[in-house]
């Protein structure tokens, strides 16, 4: 078996795949900020090392003795302003991870990017790897899909020094989602914090579908090449009225109209001028009204052999551990 280490192992993405690592008989270790919670994963032999991304002498170290780096760590906003902290943390930080796996003599990366740097369709049909970043141009941009993109043409650059791998997932389920990240929405229709749904489209994936699929990237993926990890083409209602059924509760009953969700994204933006944190902005109103949110994962299927199976089984799961983790 080999030696990996996961950087962000204390995400929904890394732990997982920490998970389905170790199920596999590998030697996990698991870089961490200071003070970052990981009692989540506690039921796992993971090796865990204090080593910042803007520290390389520390992952050098941590690296040492891999097989393969897998590189989830990120940092996540839906602020549309690039700071100074989202740029050290997904771009700089990815530079430093490189020079840490060089280094270190890794032999492959995989480096956890996300469809916000693929492109959207132009013409309703699901997105390749070929797509356009076009994020820009349809008003969708913000902060984590700028760094994110600038984070993938740094991987690139350094396709001479390494042999990486970029994969692309989609909007993930599953349990184990600490913060929570994407399960967040999970959280608020279970609350019934959503008062009313939106018409627009987005892909979800179970996360451990997503595991394997970066595990088979590693095994069996091209050099410089990425791949998006996707699954569910499906509308908000759909998915709001899926998570409501499996928990038992009463969906959202009614379409928020255009323009009261284009009101509350500009007091969000007001709220981001303010230097805090919005729960939504106006790019975010648009992310929940478009249709252009679809992609394949055809390219990882004939190449990695990837498959998804039902969002449902990812909903459950993510379910039943929130509500053992007393989130719910």
């Amino acid at each position: 078996m080999s030696r990996v280490v996961i950087t962000g192992a204390s995400g929904l993405l890394g732990g997982n795949l920490a998970a389905e690592l170790c199920a596999g008989g590998h030697e996990v270790v698991a870089t961490r900020r200071a003070g970052t919670r990981v009692d989540h994963l506690g039921d796992l032999p993971i090796e865990w090392v204090d080593a910042d991304l803007g520290a390389t002498a520390a992952l050098t170290q941590a690296f040492a003795g891999a097989d393969v780096v897998f590189h989830c760590a990120a940092a996540v906003t839906i602020k549309r302003e690039v700071t100074a902290t989202m740029t050290a943390a997904n771009v700089t930080g990815t530079a430093n991870v490189i020079d840490a796996a060089i280094a270190a003599g890794v032999r492959r990366l995989v480096h956890t990017s996300s469809v916000v740097a693929v492109g959207l369709t132009t013409t309703g049909a699901p997105c390749d790897e070929t797509a356009a970043w076009n994020f820009e141009a349809a008003g969708l941009v913000d902060a984590y899909a700028i760094t994110k993109r600038q984070a993938e043409d740094v991987v690139r650059a350094a396709g001479d020094r390494i042999d990486a791998v970029i994969v692309n997932p989609t909007y993930m389920f599953g349990p184990r989602d600490a913060r929570p990240s994407s399960g967040r929405l999970i959280v608020d229709v279970v609350r019934r914090r959503l008062p009313g749904w939106t018409p627009g489209y987005n892909n979800f994936v179970d996360v451990r579908d997503v595991a394997r699929g970066m595990i088979a990237a590693w095994q069996r993926g091209r050099r410089g090449e990425r791949y998006i990890l996707a699954g569910h083409d499906l509308t908000y209602r759909e998915i709001f009225t899926r998570i409501a059924r499996l928990a038992g509760v009463a969906p959202p009953r009614f379409g928020i109209p255009a323009p009261l969700a284009k009101l509350v994204g500009r007091w969000g933006d007001f709220v981001e001028r303010r230097g805090k944190e919005p729960l939504v902005n106006s790019t975010q109103i648009r992310y929940a009204f478009t249709e252009r949110f679809r992609f394949t994962s055809a390219k990882a299927a004939c190449e990695l052999g990837y498959t998804y199976g039902p969002i449902e089984p990812a909903i459950t799961d993510a379910i039943a551990w929130f509500r053992a983790q007393r989130m719910l």
